[in-house]
């Protein structure tokens, strides 16, 4: 293992086309590029204290990333230019005729690109999901539960977004269309934070509150795994080799095996 010293409270961390590594600094108000080599660079963007947060790759060949403080989305070119859009835009009418109205203190926080070429993000405070184009059209859908609180999301196999409801207990799902389905997991105090798309054509996610990992089907089954210790605090999760890997707060990864 080889640590490479970046800026303060690094958060997420994506794989660029460019081959090298973008992440968010999170404490330095930077987005930052690492090469597989272990060259660091970093780009401050035109809002100051936005503390960047989620970070993905576009279909565009840039990256995108929320500033979680600011309430603005983020494109980096690999050349290091920087375009702000707000990431609140408007929410969407819950009935025909509903006003629309924006979403304030929103909080952006993870990020994925969707099926449809645009990105997809989740609004914590917002309490919505978000959806921006390549061009900075913005929009929000709102969720059915209330202090839902969403964190991480993911595309899914099924030509849909998966998104953790930290706050509800709850795995939601959203269509292209902004139809949202949420699922309640076994534990309503599992403060699921992070998920990803499995080996086995299912989502897995992270319980922080409880100290395990849960896995969902696409038509909503849900399966609870235990970690070897429950306070280990987990919190990101990507699949690789086969595998889920897990990152706890205690110091450690777990490396979960997919049933077969």
């Amino acid at each position: 293992m080889t640590v490479h010293s970046v800026g303060a409270k690094p958060m997420m961390i994506a794989q660029g086309p460019d081959g090298a590594l973008w992440f968010t600094e999170y404490g330095t108000h930077r987005i930052g590029r690492i090469t597989v080599d272990g060259a660091v660079s970093s780009f401050v963007p035109p809002t100051a204290g936005g503390g960047p947060y989620g970070i993905a790759a576009g279909p565009d060949g840039a990256m995108w990333f929320t500033l979680s403080a600011a309430d603005r989305i983020g494109r980096i070119t690999m050349d290091g230019d920087i375009t702000e859009y707000p990431a609140s835009g408007v929410t969407e009418p819950r009935a025909p005729g509903a006003t629309q109205h924006p979403a304030p203190r929103a909080f952006p926080s993870a990020m994925a690109a969707g099926p449809d070429g645009a990105m997809w993000f989740t609004l914590n405070q917002g309490n919505a999901i978000g959806r921006i184009t390549m061009d900075g059209l913005t929009t929000a859908h709102p969720l059915p539960t209330e202090a839902a609180a969403p964190v991480g999301i993911a595309q899914g196999p099924d030509g849909a977004l998966w998104f953790t409801e930290i706050g509800a207990g709850q795995i939601g799902r959203i269509t292209m269309d902004g139809t949202v389905t949420e699922y309640p997991l076994p534990d309503r105090q599992a403060r699921p934070h992070a998920v990803t798309g499995g080996p086995d054509g299912a989502l897995w996610f992270t319980e922080w509150g409880r100290g395990g990992v849960g896995r969902i089907t696409t038509d909503g089954r849900i399966t609870a795994y235990d970690l070897p210790r429950a306070d280990c605090e987990p919190h990101g999760i990507a699949a690789y080799d086969g595998a889920l890997w897990c990152a706890l707060e205690t110091g450690s990864l777990a490396r979960i095996e997919v049933p077969r």
